[in-house]
Formats: structure tokens, sequence, C-alpha cells
């Protein structure tokens, strides 16, 4: 049974200026789902721009990347996302070349109701809500802020906003609702039979964002590329409220506090890790004694992940 609790003043701000801003298949292989008509994109480009599906700009291959032992992260069996809604039967028939068997959504039931996930028929569905523990009861004021923007200035500029953002980050390493969202995330993502997959959140950034950098660690990708792939969500989501953007900044509102709500910053991502640093210490503990994933379990995580020259030859 769900918990329904409060959403924390990171994602809540995140959530509310989305609201303001926005008037607004065959069983897989290590190189992906075998359809020709799939383009394959450098790590880290927008899959939803490449296949002409607006909504989609954040939908990313999460393959691609090198590890620092010289492999490959696999193409093609699991996806980064933001929200599948509105889709056009359009979109979803063009969403179909990825072949997905399992949507993964991260986010809150009140996202979950103001935006179902629209998905080509057979993908079998699953709420894995990170934020049900969380609590916090700054919505109503974000809300109010942001529907005034002077006030804004006073009361999430100056960094003010940055450190919310930091707040809600490190929570997704404390909320146990979190840990037990990504435990089943990744124990799914370990299952070839349940692949491809996508998981996603509001704009594919800050839920979404945390679980393709752990993933990403855990496999050997260098953190300055985790780091990279992180901050192309800027490229993506940023450009879709650019017009809101300029109207909240003509109104009298500091563009950088839109800027920190709708995209992402480094030091957001750094405070998950310096978060799995003090509890944990490292990756692997992270995944054993935080999400009761243990060594056979990221074994079968990187066997599956990971493409060494010699697998991708045969």
């Amino acid at each position: 049974m769900r918990m329904r609790k409060r959403i924390p003043p990171a994602v809540m701000a995140c959530i509310v200026a989305l609201n303001l801003f926005a008037v607004l298949a065959t069983a897989p292989t290590l190189a992906g789902t075998g359809d020709d008509t799939l383009p394959r994109l450098d790590p880290g480009q927008s899959l939803g721009n490449a296949l002409g599906i607006a909504t989609l700009s954040n939908l990313r291959d999460v393959g691609g990347y090198r590890t620092g032992d010289g492999a490959t992260v696999a193409h093609g069996l699991v996806y980064r996302s933001d929200t599948f809604h509105p889709m056009s039967d359009e979109d979803i028939a063009k969403l179909k070349a990825l072949g997905l068997r399992n949507n993964y959504d991260l986010r809150t039931d009140v996202e979950v109701k103001a935006k179902p996930d629209q998905m080509p028929p057979g993908v079998r569905y699953h709420q894995l809500d990170v934020l049900a523990d969380a609590k916090s009861n700054a919505a109503a004021r974000i809300e109010a802020l942001l529907h005034d923007p002077k006030k804004a200035n006073a009361e999430l500029g100056g960094g003010q906003i940055e450190v919310l953002f930091k707040q809600g980050y490190r929570e997704f390493i404390s909320l146990p609702s979190a840990r037990n969202a990504y435990r089943s995330l990744f124990l799914a993502l370990a299952d070839r039979s349940q692949l491809p997959a996508v998981f996603h959140c509001t704009t594919g950034k800050d839920r979404t964002g945390w679980a393709a950098a752990a993933l990403l660690s855990l496999l050997g990708v260098p953190r300055d590329e985790v780091m990279a792939d992180f901050m192309r969500t800027n490229d993506y989501t940023l450009p879709q409220f650019r017009s809101k953007i300029d109207e909240f900044a003509a109104a009298g509102g500091e563009r950088a506090i839109a800027e920190a709500i709708l995209g992402v910053k480094p030091e957001y991502l750094e405070a998950s890790f310096d978060e799995m640093r003090k509890r944990y210490g490292t990756i692997e503990r992270y995944f054993s004694e935080g999400l009761g994933i243990d060594s056979a379990g990221q074994y079968a995580l990187r066997k599956l992940y990971i493409e060494h020259e010699q697998r991708r030859a045969h």
C-alpha cells in the first residue's frame, strides 16, 4: 500500500514550476532491440528529438558510455525520460520503435493523476514513488512565490532555491521510500526478461537523474561522464520553457530562479553523491547496504549492461 506524504521542497519547486510555466516484443540482445529504424546516437543525446516526439525531449538511451576499463554500456536496454504526457497517436507509434516492455514511473500520486503516462499497448506500468515518505509544508509557499516573481526574488534568490534542491537530492539517498523505489527499479533492470525498459519522473532530471547516475556509477562510468550525462538535461528541458522563463523574468523575477527550478546544476547531483558517501562510503555499499542489492545482484547488472569488445564481436 502506498503512503501519501507531502513532497520535499526541492522537487515540489520543479512540479509547481511546470504547472506555472507550461500552459503548459522480442527478447533483447546486448546490442539492444534489434530495430534498425532506431537511430544510434552519441551517448546522452536526445532520442525523443531524433524520433520527432516533442513531448520527450529528455528521452535518452542510458547506453553508449565508456567505462573506466574501456568497456561500453550497452545500447537499447534501458532508457531515461521525462513524462509520457501528452502523447499523440503519432508519438505513441514512434515510441514503439523502442520495443519497451516496462515503464517505471518514479513520480508521486499527485503527478501521476495530473498527467498519466500514455504508452504503446503492451507496455507494463509500475509506479515507484521515490517521495512517498517525504515531509514538507513548503508547497503552498513556493506556488505563491512563483506567482509573485518579485517576492520570489527575496525568498528564493541569492542561492536559496539551490539550497532547497540540494536538500531534496540528499533525500534521494536518505528517504526509506527512495531506497525502496530505487531497489525495485534496479532489481527489475537486472532482469533481461523485463527489458527494454524506461524509467522517468516529471522532467526526467531529478529522481531520474539520480537513478541514471547511480546505475552508470555502478557500471564503472567515470564521474565526469556521469556528471556530463546529468547536465545534458539543460540542453533538452530548458528550451521547452524558454518563453515562460522569459515571462517570469519580464515580470520582475530573477531568471536564475526559474532556471534553477527547471534545470539542473552540478551541485544538485554532488549533494546526492555526498550523502551517499557519508552513509555508505562507496557506490557498491550504497547498493548493498542502502538498497539491499548484494554483490550477486550487482554482478548481474554489470554482466547485462557491460559490453566488452570480445562480446560485441560475437
